[in-house]
């Protein structure tokens, strides 16, 4: 049984997953807790099931262009092995077409789609003529068609980019959202430094450089062959998190002895660099409802070995019904509310396909409750931070301007927003600043 049967074969077993409802993240787990794959065969079926996910309008186009039934009519389990395929001729340079087709091949005719052996073999090879021949699929003249097939987006959020953007960045982020997405390490600043854990990863030969305009950030410049194996993480030296997420709990400015809640803050990423922003001396509360999140930061807490950080599992939008104490209780708040994600979309490749309007609007809906809810429990010479890794104006700008003209005795002290591009590494991502007036 050759090894390159058996990567495409995991790979498209991640594409039923996702295909089935799970989150490409989780599906890779699972998949892979049935091999044994050395790191480098990791790495090559995550880039495989990852950028299926992401180009599969890309793909779905290239079945129609070379197949006689179209990506509808196709049997779902042949549809996503074709995409595995066609992945590889069209995205993946140092793959030969042999070796592309037979694996792919392979995967049919070992599996319960041993009966259409023959079409995948047929329909791969014709692909590997058209692209040979430069006969490419005929797609839509119009500009916006023509990115939503090419960069495999719904064409409604190709559309809404433009509006949202203008025409000048909106290709260039349609673009970024298939990116590779950085690989970025916050530095815990109260076990080392910058400079000593550069040290550390230079004596391990992992490549890396420290992130501009950072305090404690750090970008590893290739793929490491387990995330959890890089020197420190077991002594809580650092946490994964992306510079654009980096940049959001400095905006409160907390203080030590301050009383700050993180309203939306599994698996938490930002409670904990709140904590070590103040020497791990405040009195830090995180709420989430998910009872599975709040585990992974309870895990981060002991691994941090912070101390600060009380975990309550709760509806943000109740803490006043479960606690009439919390009226003007807190110096800070950081609202990290739930979002559509679209600054996030090629760190997420599944999310484009779950993404819709009518979802957004509930979220928009969702957020004004928690800002709403919240607000009353800031002290009123206290911070509130609203952040979102989206750049839909429906959840960020237009929902703040909104909240504070019906809430006139806030003001809006500043807005960011961080928009995805080819020439930046991290997530789209955005937030605001929110105080009474005085």
């Amino acid at each position: 049984m050759s090894l390159g049967y058996l990567q495409r074969k995991a790979a498209w077993e991640i594409l039923l997953k996702v295909s089935s409802g799970d989150f490409s993240d989780h599906a890779l787990e699972k998949v892979l807790k049935n091999y044994q794959f050395d790191p480098l065969d990791i790495a090559f079926i995550t880039e495989l099931s990852f950028g299926c996910i992401r180009y599969r309008k890309f793909l779905d186009l290239w079945v129609d262009h070379t197949s006689k039934i179209t990506h509808k009519k196709q049997p779902p389990k042949l549809r996503w092995l074709l995409h595995v395929g066609l992945y590889q001729l069209l995205k993946m340079d140092k793959i030969p077409f042999r070796a592309a087709i037979s694996t792919t091949v392979e995967v049919a005719k070992k599996t319960h789609l041993k009966g259409l052996t023959g079409t995948v073999n047929a329909i791969l090879r014709n692909a590997s003529k058209k692209i040979n021949h430069e006969i490419f699929p005929k797609i839509s003249s119009d500009k916006k068609e023509k990115i939503s097939y090419l960069e495999s987006l719904p064409l409604w959020l190709v559309n809404d980019l433009y509006k949202w953007v203008g025409n000048n960045d909106a290709e260039n982020i349609a673009k970024a959202f298939n990116k590779k997405p950085s690989i970025d390490l916050r530095i815990n600043q109260l076990k080392t430094d910058l400079d000593e854990f550069m040290k550390v990863l230079h004596e391990n030969k992992i490549d890396a450089e420290i992130i501009k305009d950072f305090n404690n950030g750090i970008t590893l410049k290739s793929n490491p062959r387990s995330i959890k194996k890089l020197p420190g993480y077991s002594d809580g030296l650092w946490t994964i998190q992306d510079r654009s997420s980096q940049w959001v709990a400095p905006l409160l400015d907390p203080k030590q002895g301050e009383k700050i809640l993180d309203a939306c803050a599994a698996p938490g990423s930002k409670s904990t660099h709140l904590a070590e922003l103040v020497n791990d001396s405040a009195e830090i509360l995180a709420v989430d409802r998910s009872e599975k999140r709040l585990k992974i930061l309870q895990s981060n807490l002991e691994r941090l070995n912070l101390k600060s950080i009380n975990i309550l599992k709760a509806d943000a939008t109740r803490l006043i019904e479960l606690n009439p104490n919390f009226i003007s209780y807190f110096d800070k708040i950081l609202l990290d509310a739930p979002c559509s994600g679209i600054g996030t979309l090629s760190r997420n490749p599944d999310s484009r396909w779950s993404l819709s309007k009518e979802k957004i609007k509930s979220l928009t809906l969702l957020q004004e409750k928690l800002l709403q809810s919240i607000v009353p429990l800031l002290k009123k010479d206290g911070t509130l931070v609203y952040s979102t890794c989206t750049i839909c104006p429906d959840e960020n700008n237009f929902l703040i301007e909104r909240f504070i003209e019906k809430n006139k005795d806030l003001r809006l002290v500043s807005q960011k927003q961080i928009l995805p591009s080819l020439d930046f590494p991290g997530d789209g991502f955005y937030s605001a600043i929110i105080s009474y007036k005085t």
